[in-house]
């Protein structure tokens, strides 16, 4: 199938319910049927869509024409994979665009390859359209849109670390309380939980959780597992 080129969204972007301008999001996918349903979801979510991608290629061509606030990414596409052009979007880039990949796989080991890379989550691509507008509109505020305990077994399952590897330097920018925050966040503790077992107030725990992932230069809780695992600070079977 010959992936149609990027077509260019709507003019200037909606408002939203609040006042504040729409949630800009570029939708990636090498279906043209997939891209026409996710446009029609989230154009009447109150969400702009600015621009379709069929290829990665394009995807990234897009993100870097339109700079939109979300990226829903499809996995297989042909020229360019939905893997590589998230890596390709997230790296470096200071104000990239958060990005959602889109599976037809629960659990698939590319999923935890976008998130080692910088993606905030992912769908099924048969998310309800409630479930497709509130995820766009959760990672845009700056949530993970994977609850910890998923991606931890997430990396528990495909998280393959090399025994001489050591711990990324940045982890020595973090105190002890905020090393131990930090094992506690990659083994699915919530806000909450954190702060009953470390005897704090939720509004402490949260100025921890950000202070943790501004050090380590991460968009989200969910990078902050991958980053647990990979320096080594925790190991699978280690979790709660």
């Amino acid at each position: 199938m010959n992936a149609p080129g990027p077509e260019a969204g709507p003019g200037p972007s909606p408002v939203g319910d609040e006042g504040a301008a729409a949630t800009r999001v570029v939708v990636a996918d090498d279906q043209g049927l997939v891209r026409t349903g996710f446009r029609m979801i989230l154009t009447a979510g109150g969400i702009d869509v600015v621009a379709e991608a069929g290829t990665g290629q394009q995807a990234i061509d897009a993100v870097r024409r339109t700079r939109p606030d979300v990226v829903l990414m499809d996995v297989r596409m042909p020229e360019l994979d939905g893997l590589e052009a998230t890596r390709r979007i997230l790296a470096g880039a200071a104000d990239a665009p958060r990005v959602i990949i889109l599976t037809t796989f629960d659990l698939d080991h590319y999923v935890y390859a976008a998130l080692a890379a910088g993606a905030s989550g992912f769908l099924l691509k048969d998310v309800t359209p409630e479930q497709l507008v509130a995820a766009v509109r959760m990672v845009r505020t700056g949530d993970a849109l994977l609850a910890p305990v998923i991606t931890r077994r997430l990396v528990e399952r495909f998280f393959r670390r090399d025994p001489a590897a050591v711990p990324h330097r940045e982890l020595a920018a973090l105190t002890p309380r905020e090393l131990e925050v930090l094992g506690l966040v990659a083994r699915g503790l919530s806000n909450a939980e954190l702060a009953a077992h470390l005897h704090l107030s939720e509004a402490t725990v949260k100025t921890h959780v950000a202070r943790i992932l501004a050090k380590l230069g991460l968009r989200d809780r969910a990078q902050a597992v991958v980053v647990a695992y990979e320096t080594g600070l925790i190991s699978p079977g280690d979790g709660t």
